[in-house]
C-alpha cells in the first residue's frame, strides 16, 4: 500500500474515535454512535488531508511512514474529526 492511502486510512480511524470522544464529552452535540462516527470518520479524512497540505512533515507519502508522521495523522484526525462532530452536533441541534 501507499503512504498516502496508509496515512488516510489512519485520518479517517483517528477522526471516528476522535468524533464519538467528543460527543461522548460532551453530551449536546451527540448524533448518535453512527452519527458521530460517520463525522467523525468525515471530519478525520478531509481535515488530515488538509493539515498533510499545509504542513509538510505531516504528509510523508513514502512506502513506510516514520513514527512522526503517524502521530501526527492521528492528532490531525482526531482533532478535525472531533471539530466536525462537534459542528454537526451544534447544527443539528440549533434546527431541532
Amino acid at each position: 500500500m501507499s503512504g498516502v492511502l496508509i496515512n488516510l486510512i489512519i485520518q479517517v480511524i483517528s477522526g471516528a474515535v476522535g468524533g464519538n470522544v467528543a460527543a461522548g464529552a460532551a453530551k449536546s452535540i451527540d448524533l448518535g454512535a453512527l452519527g458521530n462516527t460517520i463525522a467523525g470518520a468525515i471530519g478525520g479524512g478531509a481535515g488530515g488531508q488538509l493539515l498533510g497540505m499545509l504542513i509538510p512533515l505531516l504528509a510523508n507519502s513514502g512506502a513506510a511512514p516514520d513514527i512522526g508522521s503517524i502521530i501526527g495523522q492521528v492528532a490531525g484526525g482526531g482533532v478535525a474529526g472531533a471539530v466536525l462532530t462537534a459542528i454537526v452536533g451544534a447544527l443539528k441541534n440549533r434546527a431541532a
